[in-house]
């Protein structure tokens, strides 16, 4: 770290190269931000050969940019390819699981990563850290937690999410539940076929299902993330007026259009399939139609785009090959790769990963919203890939430390 970078940068005015805000504007060159109590209170164009005013920190060979939020992960499941290990962390109890737990939350922190939010497991093991080890210790990164997630019995999800009890409507049991989650995570689909391009499996609930399980969340205060792919799984979930798609490979045109329309965020993961085709070639086997799914997803963020949807930056995080942190840039350079310029990625993971979340005091800088930003050394504007190498990391003005673990 560059020796002008404190711990504590509060009171002073801060010169900095260039400065991403996370709206998804063009990056700012050279600006001088003052900060007062842990506060933005100034943005101001720096004329290069102004002299700096005493207490002036220099960070000119940085880019600044807001603290990032990965709107999709699974806080319980490393991104390993050992499927011993990856077993062992699906059947673990709690006592052993807050370990990775912790290691994963390290490796968000390390990547620049302000706030998760969980998609789920099985024995709500993210949301018991959440309730009780994190508010004993580090309130890092901020965790949003679905708890167990919601799925049919019978159908794909058994890993991370429970069903309805026999005789009980899935808003029934939304509605008795005793676990204190931040939102509702309902799967409604299977996963996409790695062997037969564009196969989409049946919704597991029906139309009247779902806007029952949106309303009764919606009496509890809590948003709905919906795990969805293909036409019809998607289209009964956007119907219902939840407030997410998590994943929607192969849902659509007509499903893009009512999601811009109605203000539904899209979480695509398409690291998931990249990771996937990846896993394949690796260990010989046929990558081709995990290939073809990737670029199938990248065509779906170019059209969602041009309609204005408002996409979140997700990785799914514990997914085969998917790591928790690293992932985060890697799934950037996929929305840039779909037709976005890197600011518009970032606010992916910034205004618009924070709103999906109800934060209003993260993922954007600008006067009067508290100092929690990352700093990258040089200026990333040629390749998102920059963000790899986050130099630093502040919330409120204050220094984040950021210790790496292996995953």
């Amino acid at each position: 770290m560059q020796e002008g970078l404190s711990r504590k940068i509060t009171n002073v005015a801060v010169r900095v190269g260039w400065l991403i805000d996370g709206y998804g504007r063009p990056a700012l060159k050279d600006r001088l931000i003052t900060i007062d109590d842990g506060v933005i209170r100034k943005i101001a164009v720096l004329r290069p050969r102004d002299p700096a005013a005493p207490g002036t920190i220099n960070m000119s060979d940085y880019t600044i940019l807001p603290a990032l939020v990965d709107s999709h992960v699974h806080l319980f499941m490393s991104g390993t390819v050992d499927l011993s290990y990856r077993k062992q962390q699906l059947e673990a109890g709690f006592d052993w699981i807050k370990g990775p737990i912790e290691r994963h939350l390290r490796q968000h922190l390390a990547s620049g990563v302000i706030a998760v939010r969980d998609g789920g497991d099985r024995q709500a093991h993210a949301l018991r850290y959440k309730a009780t080890i994190q508010l004993i210790g580090s309130k890092l990164p901020y965790i949003n937690a679905a708890g167990s997630a919601w799925h049919r019995a019978g159908r794909y999800g058994r890993l991370i999410a429970r069903s309805p009890a026999g005789g009980q409507s899935l808003a029934s049991a939304i509605a008795a539940d005793e676990l204190q989650v931040d939102h509702v995570k309902i799967v409604n689909s299977g996963l996409n076929s790695l062997v037969k391009f564009g196969h989409a499996t049946t919704p597991q609930f029906s139309a009247d299902e779902l806007r029952g399980a949106v309303d009764a969340a919606g009496k509890k205060g809590l948003k709905v993330m919906v795990h969805a792919n293909g036409s019809l799984p998607v289209k009964i979930a956007v119907d219902s007026g939840c407030h997410s798609i998590e994943h929607g490979f192969f849902m659509g045109r007509e499903n893009l259009l009512k999601m811009a329309d109605r203000e539904i965020y899209w979480i695509p993961t398409a690291g998931t399939m990249a990771a996937f085709a990846a896993h394949l070639k690796k260990s010989g086997q046929d990558d081709s139609v995990a290939q073809r799914n990737l670029e199938h997803q990248l065509e779906q963020i170019r059209l969602a785009k041009r309609f204005g949807v408002r996409i979140a930056a997700g990785t799914d995080a514990g997914s085969l090959g998917v790591h928790h942190g690293s992932s985060l840039v890697e799934e950037l350079s996929l929305l840039q790769q779909g037709g976005l310029t890197i600011e518009e990625a970032i606010c992916c993971a910034g205004e618009n990963g924070a709103g999906l979340i109800g934060r209003r005091d993260i993922g954007r800088l600008k006067a009067g919203l508290p100092a929690t930003f990352i700093a990258v050394k040089g200026c990333p504007l040629d390749s998102i890939a920059g963000l790899a190498a986050v130099e630093a990391m502040y919330c409120n003005g204050e220094s984040v430390p950021a210790l790496k673990a292996e995953d």
